[in-house]
């Protein structure tokens, strides 16, 4: 992406609108630090707007009223849309956050483009109404609907996250205000475009890129049935405080701090393989990176080695450039707090193996070092808290029992794995960790699992049948005898 893009209108309902406020967003490259991007800010009135779009088209119009097989058909052109457009969608989304560029194409475009199709195919298997035999005669169960739904999105996988909340609240028969952060609206434009051409109907979708201010009072809009919501672990709360002030219905997605376990029966070169991916994937800042790796204290030289030359040899630079591993951070901030948090740990007494600082080779740009702490242990801040970047952390165990300990000491409960020579000696630790995905010899996420987390990992599940029925309501009809 090389030309700055320009937007002067608000997707509201279906139809591009001038704002009602007057800010705009300035989108920079966190790459170049220059500008790439306008767009409109957001203000409450264009909230009340599309709130208000969406309520009727909820209340009054033929989306909630469609079939499933009709809304299937709908949506499969979106996730059609996002598929012929997914090279566009990558370059957009790694100019604005940094995100290398073929990690974007695989995670960002065609990720969330996975994400659409699964939903699809959990659509297209869904019992919407049922007759069960209750206690006291026939009872007819029904699944409707939630109704206005909230989507608010982070920027670090915009599209990906994006579609985890509208594929099933629009398959459901739900309308949304999706609310893109204002580090990366530029994707979200081309995403109201693929929706308006797959011929979703006025009303249905609103886009509103725009601050926590306005996120505060779209989460707080009486007219708002449910907000799905995806970010840190004080933001989550402060949403949580607000929707309960309607009673309104919250799906949290929040923070991480995952666990890989590195069994003393893992061949080291398998395990390091898998796992330096799942830990700087999309330059750290993903909330189920593997950010904690345990590593048997007799073996801990040889894997402290091998994490070493694998973190090194890790590619910085460009993100647009294809052989780039590592891009920059979204925001001088971000980048700030990953320095900041490299200079704690040295001060705790963790020695930084790799890494630890900006990159000699790039000038300019919001870069940290692809950085390896050793002699960590878990009562340091940089092993509790979420650094969110390419910040990661080497711990020994002594023996299972206590690597176990290390992964649940935790506040989150999002992601983890383990590696080892027995499959089914792994699914057993496996079931030991709380957390809410789980890996074996593999790091992975799968569209048709709940995915959600444990603890101050958030409430709710996406994917699935279960996140599918997160933007449903239950409803019990009772029958007379004989029905």
């Amino acid at each position: 992406m090389t030309e700055r893009v320009e937007h002067g209108q608000l997707f509201i309902g279906g139809e591009l609108t001038d704002p009602l406020g007057k800010d705009v967003i300035e989108v920079i490259s966190p790459h170049t630090e220059e500008v790439i991007g306008r767009v409109p800010h957001a203000c409450p009135q264009d909230v009340d707007r599309a709130v208000d779009v969406a309520r009727r088209a909820f209340d009054e119009g033929p989306w909630p009223r469609a079939t499933p097989q009709e809304r299937i058909e709908v949506v499969t052109r979106i996730k059609d849309g996002i598929a012929a457009r997914h090279e566009e969608i990558a370059r957009v989304i790694s100019s604005q956050n940094g995100s290398p560029y073929s990690w974007s194409v695989l995670a960002q475009a065609l990720g969330a483009m996975m994400v659409w199709d699964a939903a699809i195919r959990v659509a297209r298997d869904f019992t919407y109404e049922e007759r069960r035999d209750g206690v006291l005669g026939p009872i007819l169960v029904r699944r409707e609907p939630v109704g206005v739904v909230a989507a608010v999105v982070p920027w670090n996988v915009p599209q990906f996250v994006a579609a985890a909340k509208l594929a099933p609240a629009l398959l459901t028969g739900c309308t949304v205000v999706l609310k893109p952060s204002p580090e990366s609206p530029l994707d979200a434009y081309l995403l109201a475009e693929i929706a308006r051409e797959a011929g979703l109907p006025e009303g249905v979708l609103s886009v509103l890129p725009a601050d926590r201010e306005v996120s505060e009072y779209l989460v707080g809009h009486p007219g708002v049935d449910k907000v799905s919501f995806t970010g840190s672990v004080a933001a989550g709360r402060r949403v949580m405080e607000v929707a309960a002030r309607n009673l309104t219905r919250v799906t949290l997605e929040l923070g991480g701090k995952s666990a890989a376990v590195v069994l003393p029966d893992a061949e080291v070169h398998t395990a390091v393989a898998g796992i330096v991916p799942a830990a700087w994937m999309n330059n750290g800042q993903a909330c189920v990176a593997q950010t904690r790796i345990l590593v048997p204290r007799a073996r801990y030289d040889e894997f402290a080695d091998a994490f070493v030359q694998a973190a090194s040899a890790l590619k910085v630079g460009d993100p647009l450039d294809p052989a780039t591993q590592v891009g920059p951070l979204v925001a001088r901030r971000q980048q700030q707090r990953n320095l900041d948090y490299i200079r704690i740990g040295q001060e705790e007494g963790a020695k930084v193996l790799t890494g630890g600082g900006r990159p000699d080779a790039q000038e300019r740009g919001w870069y940290v070092e692809p950085t390896l702490f050793g002699d960590v242990h878990n009562a340091m801040r940089i092993a509790r808290e979420e650094i969110f970047g390419p910040v990661i952390c080497l711990l020994p165990y002594g023996d299972e029992q206590e690597a176990v300990k290390i992964a649940n000491d935790s506040d989150y409960g999002l992601s983890g794995s383990v590696w080892t020579a027995d499959v089914e000696h792994g699914i057993d630790i496996a079931r030991q960790v709380r957390t809410g995905t789980y890996s074996v010899n593999t790091f992975s996420l799968d569209m048709l699992g709940p995915f959600g987390g444990y603890k101050n990992s958030g409430l709710g599940r996406e994917f699935g049948p279960e996140g599918y029925g997160e933007y449903l309501e239950h409803k019990m009809i009772h029958l007379p005898a004989g029905a």
